[in-house]
């Protein structure tokens, strides 16, 4: 099997999707600007359910997640004539919402941290972020392992700052690597790699009953 050439085709298609993406977004949006009603929907249908799930991994509450996706929704609206088009309108709209959602928190003094509600039902794509977590990899009965860490996972991210905590939900999460976090966040790379790293080493030691 050719892994290199195959890998190198899985990421030629990958960047060619993005950029066939951001080329349907650039048409949507200047559409909006010209108050087409129906290219507003689509971009709506197109990202909200990203959105809500950034919001939810930040707030751990679905009432506040589905309030603060349609007030981002609504500032996407009066913002849109503001987008340069200097980064991907998905970067553009993430920072909207980590923004959005980072001021809820702070006017109303709430710990929220990201819930792992479903990770027993996402399969690999828990598995790997378990994995890249460096929780216990070992540990024979892994539903149970994934309970009890779907328990305590939280209590241990309240341990996280806010900065802390939105890189690991941006990365680990939402898929994004470091250089669009850098993007979202207005960061350099080296800030989101050094974040991430020291977010990783306190998880380890907050959570160090599961890598026994």
């Amino acid at each position: 099997m050719d892994v290199v050439g195959s890998s190198y085709r899985d990421r030629a298609q990958g960047a060619q999707a993005v950029n066939q993406s951001d080329a349907d977004d650039a048409g949507l949006i200047e559409r909006v600007r010209a108050h087409d009603a129906a290219a507003f929907d689509t971009l709506v249908k197109k990202y909200r359910e990203r959105l809500y799930a950034i919001i939810y991994n930040l707030t751990s509450n679905k009432d506040d997640a589905l309030d603060l996706t349609q007030d981002v929704l609504i500032k996407m609206f009066q913002s849109i004539d503001k987008f340069n088009g200097k980064s991907a309108f998905f970067t553009w709209l993430y920072r909207i919402a980590v923004n959005t959602t980072i001021s809820f928190i702070r006017k109303n003094r709430l710990r929220r941290f990201f819930s792992f509600e479903k990770i027993q039902e996402e399969g690999a794509e828990a598995a790997a972020c378990i994995d890249s977590l460096c929780l216990d990899k070992n540990r024979g009965d892994r539903s149970v392992f994934l309970k009890e860490l779907q328990e305590n996972l939280n209590i241990a991210l309240q341990k996280l700052s806010n900065k802390h905590r939105i890189v690991v939900v941006l990365h680990e999460i939402e898929g994004l690597d470091h250089a669009e976090v850098a993007s979202v966040l207005k960061c350099s790379e080296g800030t989101v790699r050094s974040r991430l790293h020291y977010a990783k080493e306190q998880l380890k030691v907050f959570l160090k009953d599961y890598m026994e």
